[in-house]
């Protein structure tokens, strides 16, 4: 995910209903200040942030190596990897080093059905919850904005993450009973 210096956020996957289209313009820096953070979700804990600042392609395996190193011992023998479906995370050699650490505890893109909403804890809860408080301060650096999202992601209580975690077997659930068909009108 990229945080913006400015505060500006992709507002690709975004939808804003209002009664009127108000045609502001606001004008934005041809290459704007950011960094990427990578983060990954157990119920005790949150791993990273891992921060970066080339493209995720470049990077992948590094940030990769600095999580599995983070986690703790049990969570490598008895937890779940849950991979999107980006190329540079696909590739043959990347797939190697996934399945070296969890072996077949590898959850895929093809596993989720291709209609069901987003189903992992980064996207629906994290980013959106980061988003919402990083910029309170208005951080003026990029070092700045990392000290914030390191101390936001720390804030993180555990209760929140059980939540967070009983929510997804909420989703998953809900989704095996739609027959991976779309179901986020019922919840």
């Amino acid at each position: 995910m990229w945080f913006h210096l400015s505060g500006y956020i992709n507002s690709q996957n975004s939808r804003i209903w209002a009664s009127d289209n108000p045609n502001a313009i606001h004008e934005e820096p041809l290459h704007l200040e950011k960094i990427g953070v990578w983060c990954g979700m157990a119920q005790r804990n949150i791993i990273g942030p891992i921060f970066f600042d080339a493209t995720i392609t470049a990077v992948y395996m590094e940030i990769f190596n600095t999580f599995v190193n983070q986690l703790y011992d049990e969570e490598l023998s008895i937890g779940y990897f849950q991979q999107d479906g980006v190329t540079s995370h696909t590739s043959q050699a990347s797939m190697a080093e996934i399945q070296s650490f969890f072996s077949d505890c590898v959850i895929l893109k093809g596993l989720w059905p291709p209609h069901s909403p987003d189903l992992m804890p980064p996207d629906y809860f994290l980013w959106g919850y980061l988003k919402g408080t990083v910029y309170q301060n208005k951080p003026q650096t990029i070092d700045a904005l990392k000290a914030n999202i390191t101390e936001e992601i720390q804030a993180v209580t555990a209760d929140i993450l059980v939540r967070t975690f009983q929510n997804m077997a909420r989703l998953v659930q809900s989704c095996l009973d739609a027959n991976g068909g779309h179901f986020q009108h019922m919840l």
